[in-house]
């Protein structure tokens, strides 16, 4: 087997920058009682400001100013891995988050699918850092020693169970895993390394430590499994955005707009699902909640077209207060079915899918605004068709004219060129409009093709009802 850990260093410090969009102005999070504000964790702006984790909010304020403060929010470090672990559920069926900040993922059997591991590796990267976590990889036959290589350097990758002893013997023993007491004793005995503590006698490391280290060390070497509990991505959607400042303009809105339904794409993807109705709430200080409802026709998944349909819908929503936090609730969740894609595509510039256009014009235009043809149960033209909100056009198998005039004129061509015909059409004695017509496709001197009828058993002009495209 092979396995991929994903550790997040500054899991909590992703969790507010990617919510914000000036992500590169100084940031610091805080922690402690409100006499005693500490510094928890601070971006790589702040840093260069001077500002450390650990230091009083007192001794930063006094260094420098002009940085940004946030709460160090536990429960948004456990919806970051929460919303982690449904995205890598798109790359394996076996995810975990047994060690904090971490992700741990079988990808053995996900090699087909997605490629090498340097393929895989680079396809993880680019999705992480699209969604803005900072992150580190690491890959081994054991979940136990793929942890630990993300302890050594990123991107460090042990495919065989021969190398990984070669590369887990160098590695200090503080970083192999074991409890904190215990590499502490091991080093005031001089044990820098793990291979020195390998080389040691089982049956003294049994009598001197706790159970724990030698679990760890038959971890790291493969003799002993890890008990691991597997992620199970929930059916629902929902996540929010606190913003850092009242927002009473639509433009605004967009940013944790865009990253909302950016995180709802990435989770769609990871259940191999679709959206077809979802709502966005839009939380005001002293206005009740304002409800956004986002339908489609079908499900999508795509990040763009999720994006600019809500925009259509946000545009058209009068805010009555400005907004101090956003939230996206994504309760049906059904089967999605890609759309299939032509093998060569000629001029891509210039074409554009339906269903892509047929949602883009709802959203800009209103519900009733696209309306689809739909075939009805008359065989007279001008019965045989309805127009009503919907989805998709409807195909109609015999020739019919894509233009049906209004009221039918006489046609005087005389060399008016009859194509195919007759069709009888003989109907509509139930309600009063009973008509006998023998229709024929003709084709006029400039090549326009047309539909033209007789009533039937007589002679003259045809009549025109119709031209086709």
């Amino acid at each position: 087997m092979l396995w991929a850990c994903i550790l997040f260093p500054q899991l909590a410090m992703d969790g507010v920058l990617r919510q914000r969009a000036d992500s590169d102005q100084p940031l610091v999070l805080l922690s402690g009682p409100a006499q005693r504000r500490v510094l928890q964790a601070v971006n790589p702006a702040a840093r260069a400001l001077g500002l450390r984790a650990g230091q009083s909010l007192t001794a930063a304020q006094s260094l420098a100013s002009g940085f940004a403060m946030a709460d160090y929010d536990v429960s948004q470090i456990e919806a970051s891995q929460q919303f982690l672990a449904a995205w890598a559920y798109g790359f394996s069926a076996q995810v975990s988050l047994h060690y904090p900040r971490c992700l741990l993922l079988e990808v053995q059997s996900s090699l087909g699918l997605f490629g090498p591991w340097p393929k895989l590796q680079a396809r993880l990267r680019e999705e992480l850092a699209a969604l803005g976590f900072v992150h580190r990889i690491s890959a081994a036959p054991n979940p136990a020693a793929a942890r630990v290589l993300a302890n050594g350097r990123d991107g460090l990758a042990v495919l065989d169970a021969q190398r990984l002893a070669q590369t887990l013997d160098p590695l200090p023993i503080e970083r192999v895993g074991l409890p904190i007491d215990a590499a502490n004793t091991l080093a005031r005995m001089g044990l820098r390394q793990l291979r020195q503590v390998l080389a040691l006698p089982r049956d003294g490391l049994a009598r001197r430590f706790a159970p724990e280290v030698l679990q760890q060390l038959d971890r790291l070497s493969g003799r002993r499994a890890l008990a691991l509990t597997f992620y199970s991505p929930p059916d629902v959607f929902d996540a929010r955005i606190e913003l850092n400042f009242e927002v009473d303009s639509h433009q605004a809105l967009l940013f944790p707009l865009r990253r909302l339904t950016g995180d709802l794409a990435a989770y769609l993807a990871g259940r191999d699902c679709g959206v077809q109705r979802f709502v966005l709430h839009l939380e005001h200080r002293s206005h009740p909640t304002t409800q956004v409802p986002v339908g489609l026709l079908s499900a999508e998944r795509d990040a763009g077209m999720l994006f600019e349909l809500t925009r259509g819908r946000l545009e058209q929503q009068r805010l009555p207060a400005a907004v101090l936090a956003v939230r996206l609730l994504a309760e049906q969740l059904p089967t999605f079915t890609p759309q299939h894609q032509p093998l060569f595509n000629e001029r891509p510039q210039q074409l554009q899918a339906w269903e892509p256009l047929r949602e883009r014009l709802r959203a800009r235009l209103g519900d009733g605004s696209v309306r689809e043809l739909h075939p009805r149960a008359d065989h007279r033209p001008e019965h045989a068709w309805s127009v009503e909100p919907g989805a998709l056009p409807s195909a109609i198998d015999a020739p019919r004219p894509g233009w049906l005039l209004s009221e039918p004129s006489t046609l005087n061509d005389d060399s008016v060129q009859i194509l195919a015909g007759p069709e009888r059409i003989e109907s509509g004695w139930w309600d009063g409009g009973d008509v006998r017509r023998d229709y024929y496709v003709v084709q006029t001197r400039d090549g326009q093709r047309g539909w033209a009828f007789r009533d039937a058993g007589c002679e003259g002009p045809l009549q025109l009802h119709g031209w086709f495209s």
